[in-house]
């Protein structure tokens, strides 16, 4: 068994450590074929390299699409390899049409530069347009503990030099350093029961994720306290990335069992500290059986932290489908008449300033409202939101701060875990899903805009409420810079600026991907139901292995 755990772990060091990563943008499509009864289509596309898959966006009644989205994926072999590329037209209550195919041979292009491909589309009509990078990297890296990259103080010196405040304007993309030491677990569950005792036992190994970076330790068999002792080593693209670490038992028939799992935020670690997570359950909700030690350390360069921040996020090629959940939609129902509700009760509070419901409230609504619209100016708007964000932090750091934990959002999480359960039974049962998958396309589609909706004034809330106070202390940089041109600068000027920008802008980069700065902010503050899943776990002492030892010797 243990030469097989080392072969395995020779086996998985070779399958999952790539020598570069593949860039492409997705730019448009010309002259599709019309799939639809109206003569037109709408168009998505497929990519695939190996296991790795991405889709992009839907563009509803085009046969001219633009897209402008990129996806990055890493590449495994020297040579390159093929990226399968596919044209759909999304139909509603049915299968997707076919509109075409094409492919991209890596091993013709060259690296470190970026290639324009026209592809035409084979069994189909028309072209997709690419812009495809080849770069080499050495973005992740496993070791055995005996070999540290930061103890060492040579490769130390070179790691903080490399993310110093010097080295902000080299290579933007790389942020930061993280090193992940994967210590061991203790009281992990028992998924395997074998032999005449019914003796219980699992064999765990682990897999650390950090977006679509994904590493594995080898498998420990028969043991329930596993050691690994291994250091992963990733570069940061993104500081609001969370560290995913799973722990599933090796199954040689079937797929692995799922025993626990921790999701850390990149801004929430202490460096150089040894800590035991609690672990959860898949819906991060709630704690499962056992906990992990790991040691991790963060490294990053603030300035261009921040500046990334203000970049579309990296999206996932590993991503499960979105399902149809009674649960999950009255959630979501419920999550954005919460969001309403503010928005009412402050319309309620100023119709009751109107209707001088109590006198000494109105007269100073009364005597503000004069004030504010004499001498009203454009820069006291971002003004305004500089001291509510200042006045939270001073509730925070004076210990005034009475809002309570979130119990409602994770009360709610309980429940849809266990009407996952139930419907991971059901469906074996029966297929009524199957048969309404129309409807079962609308709810969801419903669901999805519930949560994005609820999701955005969760955010805005969680950024006034210094959630993430990197994300805070941005916000109110961004709004002193924006107090200070709207006080100096006159408004035309402003908006002549960003007509100016706005108009040649494709001009001056033709293939330049879309972005709203803002959005791409916000979607970096985690909602409610982020924080309640990226929330720790704090360990029971009577439940710790160690010290039923001592006590039961």
């Amino acid at each position: 068994f243990q030469t097989q755990s080392l072969r395995l772990s020779d086996l998985h060091r070779k399958s999952q450590l790539w020598r570069g990563i593949v860039s492409i943008t997705l730019i448009e499509g010309r002259e599709l074929k019309a799939m639809d009864a109206n003569g037109l289509s709408d168009p998505y596309v497929k990519f695939r390299l190996g296991h790795q898959k991405y889709k992009s966006k839907i563009v509803p009644k085009t046969l001219n699409p633009q897209w402008r989205e990129q996806f990055d994926f890493h590449l495994y072999e020297e040579r390159g390899g093929i990226i399968d590329i596919t044209v759909w037209d999304k139909d509603a209550g049915k299968k997707d049409d076919f509109i075409g195919r094409c492919q991209v041979d890596l091993s013709t292009l060259s690296k470190e530069q970026t290639h324009k491909l026209e592809m035409p589309l084979e069994e189909g009509e028309g072209c997709l347009v690419l812009l495809v990078t080849l770069t080499a990297s050495a973005a992740v890296t496993i070791s055995d503990l005996s070999v540290h990259s930061l103890e060492d103080q040579k490769e130390r010196e070179e790691i903080l030099k490399r993310y110093s405040p010097m080295a902000m304007f080299h290579n933007m993309k790389d942020v930061g350093f993280l090193q992940v030491k994967v210590i061991r677990a203790e009281a992990l569950m028992a998924a395997d029961v074998t032999g005449k005792d019914s003796f219980s036992k699992s064999d765990p190994f682990c897999v650390v994720e950090l977006n679509n970076d994904r590493l594995l330790t080898h498998t420990v068999y028969k043991n329930l306290n596993p050691e690994w002792n291994k250091i992963f080593t990733f570069n940061i693209k993104d500081i609001h990335s969370v560290l995913e670490v799973t722990v599933y038992d090796e199954d040689r028939d079937r797929s692995a069992d799922f025993l626990g799992k921790v999701a850390i935020p990149l801004l929430s670690i202490q460096n150089g500290e040894q800590k035991a997570y609690v672990l959860k359950n898949k819906q991060l909700t709630g704690p499962t059986k056992g906990v992990i030690y790991l040691e991790i350390d963060v490294i990053f360069n603030a300035v261009k932290a921040s500046i990334r921040t203000l970049m579309p996020k990296e999206e996932k090629y590993i991503e499960e489908e979105n399902r149809l959940s009674k649960q999950l939609l009255i959630r979501n129902f419920i999550r954005m008449k919460r969001c309403i509700m503010v928005l009412i009760n402050a319309a309620y509070y100023i119709s009751s300033c109107f209707d001088w419901d109590s006198p000494p409230r109105s007269l100073a609504a009364f005597l503000l409202f004069l004030f504010v619209v004499w001498n009203f100016e454009l820069y006291m708007i971002p003004l305004a939101l500089l001291l509510l964000l200042a006045w939270n932090y001073f509730l925070i750091v004076s210990g005034k701060d009475n809002r309570q934990h979130d119990m409602v959002v994770e009360d709610m999480l309980e429940d849809e875990e266990e009407e996952d359960d139930r419907d991971d039974k059901d469906s074996e049962k029966k297929g009524f899903m199957n048969r309404l998958y129309a409807i079962q396309e609308v709810c969801v589609s419903v669901q999805n805009i519930l949560d994005e909706v609820a999701s955005f004034g969760e955010r805005i809330k969680n950024t006034f409420n210094w959630t993430v106070p990197f994300l805070s202390w941005l916000a109110i940089v961004a709004l002193s810079v924006f107090t200070i041109i709207l006080y100096f600068i006159p408004l035309r000027y402003i908006v002549l600026v960003w007509g100016i920008n706005k108009f040649t802008k494709k001009l001056r980069s033709p293939y330049a991907i879309d972005n709203n700065e803002l959005l791409d902010f916000l979607s970096r503050v985690p909602s409610d139901v982020q924080v309640v899943q990226y929330h720790e776990l704090k360990q029971d002492p009577s439940h710790s292995p160690s010290k039923r030892k001592k006590n039961n010797p």
